[in-house]
């Protein structure tokens, strides 16, 4: 009983410990949460979606995965107008995971489009910056804001349309 319970506080204080260890490891700038990206656009759902596919083609990048919530819940019965994608380009993406293997969980970048309870139509997006400030890179922070810029300037584009 009594190493039952000698080993039950050794245990607690190296978890303590260990997150202790951990904590100094989280960068402070993403500790406001992410920058979430939402830009009302003209133009359907289904038509903004395919304005940004045609947009990542033109910026050398490409779709690499698609997810269709709005499909998928209307299995439950409910009716949302809802499209993400996930957006990336290899060359981008391999000199990002040299930096951090761990960037998966980020990278690709993912769009959403879906319309509001107004009926508008919104592009989002969580910046790529803020995401992968995280990992407390400098080089990862500099290919994160490239990304940031690109992502901006395309959906700018969209909705000036």
């Amino acid at each position: 009983m009594k190493s039952t319970k000698r080993m039950t506080t050794v245990l607690t204080v190296l978890f303590v410990l260990g997150l202790l260890a951990v904590l100094p490891a989280v960068d402070a700038r993403a500790a406001d949460g992410p920058a979430i990206n939402q830009t009302v656009v003209k133009g359907s759902v289904d038509d903004v979606l395919k304005m940004i596919t045609k947009m990542v083609a033109d910026n050398g990048m490409m779709v690499m995965g698609e997810l269709h919530q709005g499909k998928i819940l209307e299995m439950t019965g409910l009716k949302v107008k809802s499209e993400s994608i996930f957006v990336g380009n290899p060359t981008m993406g391999k000199k990002i995971f040299t930096a951090e293997p761990g960037a998966g969980q980020i990278i690709p970048v993912r769009i959403n489009i879906y319309e509001n309870a107004k009926g508008q139509t919104v592009v989002s997006y969580i910046t790529p910056s803020t995401l992968l400030a995280g990992f407390n890179n400098p080089e990862l922070d500099k290919i994160a804001g490239m990304l940031d810029e690109k992502l901006s300037g395309m959906v700018s584009m969209i909705g000036k349309s």
